[in-house]
């Protein structure tokens, strides 16, 4: 499920760039890696011997992206369709209780900054050897699910193989191909299999937030907000790697052990302050409209349906990881914004867990014990996962906090138009503001704040080397 995407466009000022290394610093961000890890990275991996190269993948991400977990094959299958998704073999690269595999396990997960990002294994690897890069022979964990006419799973299996993939296409070309109607039958399936496995997951009662991705231009050394709306595309392959999610989830529950990823219903505080955010950023939300609904209705287009959409990944801060073993299946094994069991198992190249969850799925197929390596590894997986998740959400809020000061590092002592979105419930005098424009949150601090009410504010502090930025009642 997604993070607040955020970056810089163009050359980032000097103490924009100084902020973010020094956050570095302040976090133990991991830096190098070990001498013996990057050495381990450079072995030649274990491969499968089942032969799936003749199955002519593709991959679908953001144009720059080397580090490629995912590739994929849709076809007809009788009345139904089926769909091949292939995941990076990490485990044929790291050899348990090694010195990369300790290095990761350190790591947990790759970090994003605006203006780099710090990967849980060496490039070398995720941009290399791993990587499911076109015209190259790799291993994977080959899954084959098969789906009736309306979406539905009908028969899953996952083993490993040797890949091979033809092309790596991006978001905008994927959606200019099936628009115009020039996409071969394997991408434009994509569009028929995306579509029928959201209206699906409408009918089930979840919810897939396509949230934009934040960017901050440089120009006329200052810098301005602006968000890259979500293409079609991007849902719709969104809904394979879910799929996966969801076929892993059940593979596990039904063998008895496994790694879930798991959400709880939202807690009413928290929606809450959602409709607030709604009300600052004159969105109409009418109290009989659920969430989801509301959601769905959106333009990701509309800077402040976009500004909104980032604020809804605030519901997803409650998820977890749920190990469980030897039939003794979990109390909580749903994801509330999946609507369903779903597990984290499609990038492995940027987060710890899927490895794992993938040796279960294989094991359970086979029928056979899972590895001593995954199953001594279990207990503490979900503590691993958690720390990693707050450092990861740290880094998203810092990053967050950096960057819209230096969106208003000019503009100190103006006022704007906006509103109260939260208050401390121990110090009343503090709380957050949303903006209307420029539709960035930050700090307010005043006597008798309105929760929920419009009002105009001025910039007190803004500075992206040494103050977050804070407001007060103009």
């Amino acid at each position: 499920m997604p993070r607040r995407h955020i970056s810089v466009t163009g050359a980032p000022e000097a103490p924009l760039r100084a902020a973010l290394t020094a956050l570095r610093t302040e976090l133990g961000v991991p830096d190098a890696y070990p001498p013996k890890a990057l050495a381990e990275a450079e072995r030649p991996p274990t491969l499968p011997t089942y032969d799936a190269t003749d199955i002519p993948f593709f991959t679908v991400d953001p144009p720059t992206s080397v580090d490629l977990d995912q590739a994929m094959h849709l076809s007809r299958q009788g009345t139904g369709y089926r769909v091949r998704y292939a995941i990076a073999d990490v485990a044929a690269f790291v050899v348990p209780g090694s010195a990369l595999d300790e290095e990761t396990h350190r790591r947990v997960m790759t970090l994003y900054f605006p203006d780099e990002k710090v990967p849980l294994h060496p490039p070398v690897l995720s941009e290399g050897a791993a990587s499911l890069l076109p015209d190259q022979t790799r291993p994977a964990a080959l899954w084959t699910i098969d789906l009736d006419a309306e979406g539905r799973t009908l028969a899953v299996d996952v083993r490993r193989a040797l890949v091979r993939s033809r092309a790596k296409l991006d978001y905008e070309g994927v959606q200019k191909e099936i628009d115009g109607g020039t996409a071969e039958e394997p991408l434009a399936l994509l569009k028929v299999i995306g579509r029928l496995r959201e209206e699906l997951e409408v009918a089930r009662g979840g919810i897939s937030l396509n949230v934009p991705e934040q960017e901050i231009v440089e120009r006329d050394g200052g810098y301005e907000l602006t968000y890259r709306a979500p293409l079609p595309a991007d849902g719709w392959n969104a809904q394979i790697s879910l799929l996966t999610g969801m076929a892993a989830a059940d593979l596990m529950l039904a063998y008895g052990t496994g790694v879930l990823r798991t959400l709880p219903a939202a807690p009413d505080g928290a929606v809450g302050r959602l409709r607030r955010t709604a009300h600052a950023l004159h969105i109409d939300w009418p109290h009989h409209v659920s969430y989801a609904a509301l959601v769905r209705s959106l333009d990701p287009h509309d800077p402040h349906h976009a500004a909104f959409l980032q604020e809804c990944t605030t519901l997803l801060r409650g998820a977890g990881y749920t190990v469980f073993r030897d039939g003794n299946l979990p109390t909580l094994a749903t994801h509330s914004a999946v609507a369903a069991p779903y597990a984290h198992c499609t990038a492995p190249l940027r987060r710890l867990a899927d490895r794992y969850a993938s040796e279960l799925c294989l094991a359970a197929v086979a029928g056979e014990a899972p590895p001593d390596w995954v199953l001594s590894a279990l207990e503490s997986l979900p503590q691993e996962m958690a720390e990693g998740g707050r450092r990861a959400g740290t880094v998203e809020r810092e990053c967050v906090d950096i960057v819209e000061a230096a969106l208003l590092k000019d503009r100190v002592g103006e006022v704007f138009d906006g509103c109260v979105v939260e208050v401390e419930e121990r110090r009343p005098s503090v709380g957050v503001v949303q903006l209307e424009s420029p539709a960035v949150i930050g700090r307010i601090d005043g006597d008798d704040l309105p929760l929920g009410e419009r009002l105009r504010v001025r910039l007190l502090q803004a500075d992206p080397g040494a103050a977050k930025v804070r407001f007060a009642p103009a």
